[in-house]
C-alpha cells in the first residue's frame, strides 16, 4: 500500500481502562489487513485505573505489542512524546486510547502519503458541548492567527507521521499542544503537512479532558513555542 513499508501505531492511556481492549483488538485488526511490518506502542501515563496494566496482560498474547510506563502522570503530550520516541517503524500512527476515533481510518490516512511527510486530520463534525465545540473553535483561530496556518483543526487526536520528521525535531509540550507542535516544527523544517477529514466517536466520560488545568497547560506550552520561533 503506496510507499509504506513499517508501520507503529502508538496510543497512550490514562482514564481508559474501559477501551484498552478494544483498542488493541481493533488496532491488531487494521494493521494486519496491511500486510506490512508493524508494532502496537501503548503508553501508560500513570493511569490512576491501572490500564497499562490491563494492556499489559493482554500484550503477553501477543509479540507485537508492548507498554510502557510513566511512574506518574506527566500530561498528555508527554505520553505522546514517549510514544513516539519508542516508536521503531518507518510510519507511526498515533491515535487517542479512548476510541474517540477510529483506527480504521488509518487507509485514509496511508492514501495521503503519496503527497505529504505528516498527515493530521479535522473532524467533519464536533460532536461534543457547545463549551466544548467555542474552546476549540478559538483555540485553532488563535493557532491560526499567529502561527500563521491554515489548518482546520491542528490538535485532533490521529494523526500519521513519518518517522523522520521524530528524529529531526524537538518536542517539548507536555499539553495537548502536542499536536500543534508537530505540525508547526515539521511546516518549519520544510516537511509537507497535509490534513484529512475524519468522523468521531466521542465518549461522554472523557468530558473532563478540556479542563482548566489542561487548557492554562496548552497556553503555557504555545507561548513558549511560540517565543523560540
Amino acid at each position: 500500500m503506496n510507499k509504506i513499508k513499517s508501520i507503529s501505531l502508538m496510543f497512550p492511556l490514562y482514564k481508559d481502562k474501559s477501551t484498552v481492549e478494544l483498542m488493541i483488538k481493533k488496532s491488531l485488526r487494521v494493521l494486519k489487513k496491511l500486510k506490512k511490518k508493524y508494532e502496537i506502542i501503548i503508553v501508560d501515563d500513570g493511569c490512576p485505573e491501572k490500564s497499562g496494566k490491563l494492556a499489559l496482560k493482554i500484550a503477553k498474547k501477543f509479540n507485537h505489542v508492548k507498554v510502557f510506563f510513566h511512574k506518574k502522570n506527566l500530561g498528555y503530550g508527554a505520553a505522546i512524546r514517549t510514544g513516539l520516541r519508542k516508536c521503531k517503524n518507518e510510519w507511526i500512527f498515533a491515535i487517542d486510547g479512548d476510541a474517540e476515533y477510529d483506527v480504521n481510518d488509518l487507509f485514509k490516512l496511508i492514501k495521503a502519503t503519496k503527497k505529504y511527510d505528516l498527515v493530521i486530520t479535522y473532524r467533519y463534525e464536533k460532536k461534543y458541548t457547545t463549551y466544548r465545540i467555542v474552546i476549540s473553535w478559538v483555540y485553532n483561530k488563535i493557532l491560526r492567527l499567529i502561527f500563521k496556518i491554515k489548518f482546520r483543526d491542528i490538535s485532533t487526536g490521529s494523526r500519521l507521521v513519518n518517522r523522520k520528521i521524530i528524529k529531526r525535531i524537538n518536542l517539548r509540550s507536555t499539553s495537548p499542544f502536542i499536536g500543534a507542535e508537530l505540525a508547526i516544527r515539521s511546516l518549519i523544517k520544510g516537511y509537507k503537512v497535509g490534513e484529512v477529514g475524519i468522523n468521531q466517536y466521542p465518549l461522554t466520560f472523557r468530558n473532563e479532558s478540556v479542563s482548566l488545568k489542561n487548557i492554562f497547560l496548552t497556553i503555557k506550552d504555545m507561548i513558549l513555542l511560540f517565543i523560540k520561533l
